[in-house]
């Protein structure tokens, strides 16, 4: 269920779709709480906290301001904002009066989002080189906030997934490190996993041929990436090994040592650990 409402207050004149969501999308998924637009008509401050509630907002004309986690951020058209409403926060248009487009969302998974998103490097406040992917995904949940689609709740979680992917593909910043040319030089370990993750590979190995502190090494791959290296290489090697258990007829000796897996004992004890049932299981299965 949704009210929509059109209201023009002393400060400001907003459009706005306040969203109730089924039982089914609080419990499972994500949900809109509201959604709409905003053109101040004087300057003013809002202020909230305590709210469970994600915001994402994004300045269309004039500017502004956001106090967020005690940083004062300065907000021109085209800068996004991202933030936890639970903390306190408050933004102020300036004299150039501004219009914003906003949406407060909410769901069981949003809290581990936004923290992943925070570890990631991510900021209250982004300039994405292009915008035209977040409006269009403002303007696809204002459309199914405001309609009756009798899989909305579906709709609009799958359109709030779209909009925290492009949000958390804005959270990593190497360029802001004083060590960047070693973060950015984890995409080159990655691409040599994804090449040669048949052969047998050590992290001193690693170190040792990008030139970076394994330590290092092991805490920035799993920033960026979400898992360690070893985690990441192992499920290179599983999702190999699953090809070959479907689509050849290659022994489970020949399967392992294609792929850097070793011995069948060690293949088998590897494969369940990851899958839950043994090779010759799992190519039954199929």
């Amino acid at each position: 269920m949704e009210n929509k409402y059109f209201t023009t207050a002393s400060v400001v004149s907003s459009d706005r779709v306040l969203y109730t969501p089924s039982s089914f999308a609080r419990s499972a998924l994500l949900y809109l709480q509201e959604i709409g637009t905003l053109q101040a008509l004087r300057a003013h401050t809002s202020s909230r906290q305590g709210l469970q509630s994600c915001l994402f907002f994004t300045v269309s004309a004039g500017e502004g301001s956001l106090s967020y986690d005690g940083r004062e951020y300065g907000l021109k058209p085209g800068d996004c904002v991202f933030i936890d409403c639970r903390k306190p926060y408050s933004h102020t248009t300036g004299e150039n009066l501004w219009t914003l487009r906003w949406c407060h969302f909410y769901g069981p998974t949003v809290s581990n989002i936004y923290e992943k998103y925070v570890e990631r490097g991510g900021r209250p406040v982004f300039r994405p080189p292009e915008i035209s992917p977040f409006l269009e995904v403002l303007d696809g949940l204002y459309g199914l906030a405001s309609g009756s689609d009798f899989i909305r709740d579906m709709r609009i979680n799958e359109a709030l997934n779209r909009l925290c992917t492009l949000v958390m593909a804005e959270s990593w910043h190497p360029e802001e490190s004083p060590r960047a040319v070693k973060k950015r030089s984890v995409l080159d370990v990655k691409d040599y996993l994804d090449r040669d993750y048949r052969s047998r590979i050590t992290l001193e190995e690693l170190s040792a041929r990008f030139f970076i502190d394994k330590y290092y090494l092991v805490k920035v791959f799993k920033e960026q990436f979400g898992c360690s290296i070893n985690t990441y290489l192992l499920d290179l090697r599983i999702t190999r090994a699953k090809q070959l258990l479907r689509f050849s007829d290659r022994s489970l000796e020949e399967i392992g040592e294609e792929c850097g897996l070793g011995s069948p004992q060690y293949f088998s004890r590897q494969f369940k650990k990851v899958e839950g049932i043994s090779p010759s299981r799992y190519r039954s299965q199929w």
